[in-house]
């Protein structure tokens, strides 16, 4: 069955915000944790948020977690899965769980190219499926049958800390990234800043969140075209 990647914050820290601004209040104070929280209001928790936010201090963000499941190929959970620090992954295995009946995810250029492509590429896995099945009808386990298969549908559970998150969304945010890993990393954007709006305010590619891109000549132009709004806005 064709399917499309997903992704939903399933879980993630009490108060978030809050658990950073006591994290940051901490380490220049001689109160503990409970006189901390309890001396700070809405607006001084925001006002310390801010202030990390432009320091820098991005240590006292890695004391709050956000986890996420995720439907994607397989594609893109091996350039998920690269990223190890500041965050744990749990994915359905191939090797105990068969996929005798996969999902998958058509990618957008071949359904736009039209209807002939889009019949290829089904074939394709079709063929891949009957293989699979095959060999699991001669004995083969799964761990080697899963050896014929494509980058078939996957699911798991990924839970960051906020600082690899922003690490995250400046690598994947980007309009260069992979469509697939591009799309599952805007989306966690857009959720983790409806429930932790000022914590994530300057997350995202560097060209939106820093105003810089590193990708040097092989930039897609995209600073260039905010540099002349941001231009045409303080003029």
């Amino acid at each position: 069955m064709i399917v499309e990647p997903s992704v939903e914050l399933i879980d993630y820290t009490e108060d978030p915000e809050m658990n950073v601004a006591v994290a940051a209040r901490l380490c220049y104070s001689e109160k503990g944790n409970k006189e901390i929280r309890e001396s700070l209001s809405k607006e001084k928790k925001e006002a310390l948020i801010k202030k990390i936010l432009d320091l820098g201090h991005y240590s006292t963000l890695e004391h709050t977690f956000f986890s996420f499941h995720i439907v994607c190929s397989r594609v893109t959970s091996h350039q998920l899965v690269r990223q190890r620090v500041g965050v744990s992954y749990s994915q359905r295995s191939q090797r105990y769980v068969k996929e005798d009946n996969f999902d998958f995810i058509i990618p957008p250029k071949i359904k736009n190219k039209g209807s002939e492509a889009v019949k290829v590429f089904k074939d394709h896995y079709e063929r891949s499926r009957e293989t699979y099945n095959e060999l699991l009808d001669q004995g083969i386990p799964p761990e080697d049958a899963r050896f014929v298969l494509p980058a078939v549908k996957t699911n798991l559970i990924a839970s960051y800390n906020a600082r690899s998150l922003y690490h995250l969304f400046s690598l994947r945010c980007c309009a260069r990234a992979q469509w697939e890993i591009r799309e599952i990393a805007r989306d966690m954007l857009e959720q983790v800043k409806s429930v932790a709006p000022l914590l994530f305010s300057k997350a995202g590619a560097d060209c939106e969140a820093k105003g810089v891109c590193p990708e040097g000549d092989l930039s897609c132009g995209r600073i260039e075209n905010l540099d002349n709004i941001n231009g045409d806005n303080n003029g």
